[in-house]
């Protein structure tokens, strides 16, 4: 009778720590179908996969800088066109005002030309110095 009793006591300890165990394993289902913790899940993916796509966008931008980057200026250009249509030629009105005004600047005007060239004077005869004038 003693061995009877030492396997019931070895079985009733096995199914008390694969009760508990199975307890244990329903606590932590039931913890993962709770509201928070389905949307914390999707949260962990949907990071997840916007963190892969980031990755992928950033190896492409390495890979084709220039045409990335002309593509991002066409589009750019293309939805600021209506802007532009209107503001380019008070714009290039302005940059052609500002060329001329410099290049008037850099040119000498005709009257200064003309005086400068206009004391063509013969310069031969020797110059009377104001002591010597009259005496």
């Amino acid at each position: 009778m003693p061995r009877t009793r030492n396997r019931l006591i070895a079985a009733a300890r096995r199914s008390m720590l694969q009760r508990a165990e199975l307890h244990r394993r329903l606590d932590v289902a039931k913890a993962a179908f709770k509201p928070g913790a389905l949307v914390d899940r999707g949260k962990y993916r949907v990071n997840a996969k916007i963190d892969d796509a980031a990755h992928a966008v950033r190896q492409e931008f390495r890979n084709n800088r220039l045409p990335i980057a002309l593509a991002a200026v066409a589009g750019v250009a293309w939805l600021l066109r209506e802007p532009i249509k209107e503001h380019a030629p008070r714009l290039t009105r302005k940059i052609q005002d500002m060329a001329s005004a410099i290049t008037d600047r850099l040119r000498p005007t005709d009257e200064m030309a003309n005086e400068t060239y206009a004391d063509d004077g013969d310069y031969s005869e020797p110059v009377e110095n104001d002591d010597e004038a009259v005496q």
